[in-house]
């Protein structure tokens, strides 16, 4: 049953082209599924994907929500078992596909979460602390993180190339390729010459190093670094709720709408394309008296 699972996968990569991030959630997500139904459905030694029914499926769909995934996640991992006997239908691995009348969960939208004005000049000040390298390093990537509102990956997928410090700019590439020009404040932008002039120089990176933010080895710094970064300067400013990269998108989202900027201004400036996500910030708008006016 492996094997159509790695089958399944190899068409993701080469037919669909799909990022790295997205063949790893995917092969994640049906590995769970496959452990299921072989371990807490106790298929038989010899069982292929002819003998896994529908009630198999939606006994993983109550098992997934009595362990208290969010609802966006139980819906991802269903989708992503859907795709997989949609596949092997189609290639004729099985007859009938066993999801095909089985609903998608419904996904409870949830308000994004977002820091205080307050908190981010308490996440940034930590930074200033540690002035070698990787401590320059992490106060330009999180200065830049709230000054642009970049994704995640946007942030670590950014070249040298892409920085323009006389214009005060940066060449971000989004979801679909799209690239769109950001600006840097002057926070951002003394943070990020620091960290050119004297931080980068000295973490290691060769010069065909192409990425602008590397780790302690001077390699392309991953998401997983990322995170544990932030997170470890959460925990030296006492903020008690959880953060992670993406709470400083949502907090430039919210910060620059408290401070009366347009709504198609900030869809543009986070690379939305559609404005209905955009929206979802104004379930959080309200007078904020630690904002300094724009």
């Amino acid at each position: 049953m492996e094997q159509e699972v790695q089958a399944f996968l190899d068409y993701l990569i080469i037919k669909k082209n799909y990022s790295a991030n997205t063949i790893a959630a995917y092969r994640n997500d049906l590995t769970q599924f496959l452990a299921f139904i072989s371990d807490v459905s106790r298929l038989p030694p010899n069982a292929d994907w002819s003998t896994v029914n529908r009630d198999h499926i939606l006994s993983y769909i109550l098992y997934l929500q009595d362990r208290e995934y969010a609802s966006s996640t139980v819906a991802r991992k269903i989708a992503a078992v859907k795709s997989f006997f949609r596949f092997i239908q189609e290639t004729g691995v099985i007859q009938e596909d066993p999801t095909a009348s089985i609903a998608s969960p419904k996904v409870r939208k949830r308000p994004p979460k977002a820091l205080s004005h307050k908190q981010v000049e308490r996440l940034l000040a930590e930074s200033t602390k540690d002035h070698s390298p990787k401590g320059l390093r992490d106060r330009a990537l999180m200065s830049l993180l709230y000054a642009t509102g970049m994704r995640v990956t946007e942030l670590i997928s950014l070249d040298l190339t892409d920085v323009n410090l006389a214009a005060r700019t940066i060449r971000c590439t989004g979801r679909g390729n799209q690239e769109r020009i950001v600006s840097l404040n002057d926070m951002a932008t003394r943070a990020l010459r620091d960290y050119l002039e004297h931080g980068r120089p000295n973490l290691g990176a060769s010069e065909e190093e192409r990425a602008l933010f590397v780790n302690h080895r001077g390699r392309r710094l991953t998401r997983q670094g990322l995170w544990l970064i932030i997170k470890r300067y959460v925990q030296a400013a006492g903020i008690s709720k959880e953060v992670t990269p993406h709470t400083l998108r949502h907090s430039f989202a919210l910060h620059m709408l408290n401070r009366g900027a347009d709504l198609r201004e900030v869809q543009q400036l986070l690379g939305h394309a559609s404005i209905s996500t955009t929206q979802a910030y104004t379930a959080l708008l309200q007078d904020d008296p630690e904002l300094p006016p724009a």
